[in-house]
């Protein structure tokens, strides 16, 4: 009997991974919106708190206003006894609003008034008013800019070759005058190098000079005043081939500031 070829070892089969398991997909924003949720819920939560603490709270009283006593009376005064109302001669803003020609003091004694080119039926144009000024065509729309409303003048002729004119500038009511803006702006530095200048009794910035223009010059001799009161500004000037006395000019711009 032929031996049989013994028989080659079967190879153990390989090990074969187990088969993954499905697991539930992760919600990834969950986290998050619960730390949105609390913090908001946090926020909320001490606000009413805050708003619940404050309220049982007593109010805090305000300081004492420190004021003077009120002026008026208690009580109403009885029939008859109120105060009458002021005239139109009596209340500035009135006097003001009406004619401005009417607040020009009358021409000094003696002189007769003058036809000017510069002063039509006692008014004088924007422009030619801003002539007064450093600037040209600036002056000019910063007269209109700084709340001009109208300008008034008067010129006269006296004895020999006296001459003289007023001109009245009102500006509108303003926190800042600017009528007195506009007297700084007035150029005295030509009158200042022959005169140091006085100061106009009653007003705060009102200056008066007296000065001699020089040989060669038309009416050499030459006085000049300005000053405000209140939203007009005015101005005033004398010109003579004589001296002119430091009273002349004086008289005219305190008479004239009174008048306001």
């Amino acid at each position: 009997m032929e031996a049989q070829p013994a028989l080659e070892p079967t190879a153990a089969p390989e090990a074969q991974p187990p088969s993954p398991v499905a697991l539930p997909a992760r919600r990834r924003g969950r986290t998050a919106l619960l730390i949105a949720v609390a913090a908001v819920l946090g926020i909320v939560g001490g606000t009413a708190t805050g708003y619940a603490i404050q309220a049982d709270r007593p109010p805090t009283p305000l300081p004492t206003l420190a004021q003077a006593g009120l002026a008026y009376p208690a009580k109403p005064l009885p029939a008859g006894e109120e105060p009458k109302p002021l005239s139109a001669e009596e209340d500035n803003q009135v006097r003001m609003d009406g004619d401005l020609r009417g607040l020009l003091i009358d021409r000094p004694a003696g002189t007769r008034e003058t036809a000017v080119p510069w002063l039509e039926d006692g008014w004088v144009s924007v422009r030619t008013y801003a002539q007064y000024f450093e600037g040209g065509g600036y002056a000019f729309s910063s007269a209109l800019d700084n709340g001009l409303r109208r300008v008034a003048g008067t010129a006269w002729t006296g004895s020999g070759d006296r001459q003289g004119n007023i001109v009245l500038a009102q500006y509108r009511p303003s926190v800042g005058t600017h009528a007195t803006a506009a007297l700084e702006a007035l150029p005295w530095g030509m009158i200042a190098r022959s005169g140091s200048g006085n100061p106009v009794e009653g007003t705060a910035k009102g200056r008066y000079y007296v000065y001699d223009a020089g040989d060669g010059t038309p009416l050499r001799y030459r006085a000049y005043a300005a000053a405000h009161r209140g939203d007009v500004l005015v101005k005033i000037q004398l010109f003579d081939s004589g001296p002119i006395g430091e009273k002349d000019i004086r008289t005219l711009i305190e008479d004239q500031v009174e008048r306001l």
